[in-house]
């Protein structure tokens, strides 16, 4: 009985290691070729992606800061006399030229004073003409020994001081007339006139602010750089022309004044945060600026000739750094390292090393690429052809043939 079963089991054995046999001779065959027809058709199958050229342009290169808008000059309007304060000339916000009457203060005190200066003068020059006859009448006399030289010097004296307080008198006129001046409050510059901080009826005196006027036309715009960035700079602005600046708006960065020059390079830097400041100067014609204004400047320190340019989206940040899918001649793709050399406007780079002009890269649909993925290059805008049908009919079929070989 036992060796019935030995001889039993060695049988039953047997059968099983021939059945293993039998389907991993037949079943691996199936398979493998279920999936080469599926890599087949992967490797048929052409990922529709966008690509663009390496071009070669000139690009500019800017620097780009915060500036803040600077008028040219700003006055504050103060009386140079004290006194009620007849009327104002001037419209609030509105503009004023050099000269322009801003404001009338009472001038009747000081016309009055100006009166008196010239009654003295009139009195001392009539003073200094009866001194002078005297002394003329008495110089012939003296000839004749009917005066003594000392009454003779006397005369002489009183004649001169006369002349003096003639002289002062005129001095005092002057004076008096420029106080008289003085109540007529004129502009110093051509500018904007400000909120007004004094009302007619009011007693002024030199420590009252009338108005306040700022220059717009040109204007200033202030900004910072790092220090690192000095020695470039001033290469640059030692050119025969004066460096180009651009006024950006700070929200979407579309310019708001052009044609700015720069006028100044400071001449320290600040220790605290390693800048140095700068004065740029705008016409302004239309007051696209505005004095406390905060925008984006960029200043055109170089031109590179002939830099490659391709658009910002292609390039990808990668563990080794930044690379592009270059697109071959097979119309596969491969990941090319690039260096990027700096930014062209806010939707192209320019490449330092990497690719040549005319090299083909992807700008759309790289997240369905790895190196050697199949591609369909589009144009920008251009999207896929719809399938026809006798190809969703063969895809169908495919799918059909793929499902029964899965089961």
């Amino acid at each position: 009985m036992s060796r019935f079963w030995k001889i039993a089991l060695i049988v039953v054995a047997v059968l099983v290691v021939a059945g293993v046999g039998f389907r991993l001779m037949h079943k691996p065959a199936g398979g493998a070729a279920s999936h080469g027809d599926e890599a087949d058709k992967q490797a048929a199958e052409a990922v529709p992606v966008t690509v663009v050229p390496v071009v070669k342009q000139n690009v500019p290169v800017f620097q780009t800061a915060l500036g803040t808008v600077q008028a040219l000059n700003t006055v504050t309007v103060n009386p140079q006399v004290s006194g009620q304060l007849l009327s104002l000339h001037f419209t609030e916000g509105q503009p004023v030229k050099k000269g322009d009457v801003l404001a009338q203060i009472d001038p009747r005190t000081y016309q009055a004073a100006y009166d008196q200066a010239k009654a003295k003068q009139r009195q001392d020059e009539a003073m200094l003409s009866t001194a002078r006859s005297n002394l003329t009448r008495s110089k012939d006399l003296a000839g004749k020994g009917y005066i003594s030289k000392q009454d003779l010097d006397t005369l002489n004296n009183t004649s001169l001081q006369y002349a003096a307080a003639v002289a002062a008198d005129e001095a005092a006129i002057r004076d008096a007339q420029v106080q008289l001046n003085y109540t007529k409050v004129v502009a110093p510059i051509d500018g904007l006139a400000g909120i007004r901080g004094v009302d007619p009826g009011n007693v002024v005196t030199p420590s009252s602010s009338i108005v306040t006027l700022t220059q717009l036309q040109p204007i200033n715009v202030m900004f910072t750089l790092p220090e690192q960035n000095l020695d470039m700079v001033r290469k640059a602005a030692q050119g025969a022309s004066p460096l180009q600046v651009s006024a950006l708006d700070r929200t979407d960065a579309h310019p708001i004044a052009g044609g700015g020059v720069l006028k100044v390079i400071d001449n320290q830097i600040d220790t605290s945060t390693g800048t140095f400041r700068l004065k740029s100067q705008f016409p302004n014609a239309s007051n696209e600026l505005w004095p406390g204004q905060f925008v984006n400047v960029q200043l055109l320190v170089n031109t590179v000739d002939g830099g490659l340019v391709i658009p910002a989206q292609a390039v990808q940040r990668g563990p080794d750094g930044d690379y592009v899918y270059q697109v071959q001649g097979d119309n596969t793709v491969k990941m090319q390292a690039v260096v990027v050399a700096g930014e062209v406007g806010d939707s192209h780079v320019m490449i330092g090393s990497g690719l040549k002009v005319g090299d083909q890269v992807v700008t759309e649909g790289q997240f369905r690429l790895k190196p050697g993925s199949k591609v369909k290059p589009l144009k920008p805008g251009e999207v896929p052809a719809a399938p026809t049908s006798a190809e969703l009919e063969k895809a169908n079929k495919d799918a059909s043939k793929s499902g029964r070989r899965r089961h």
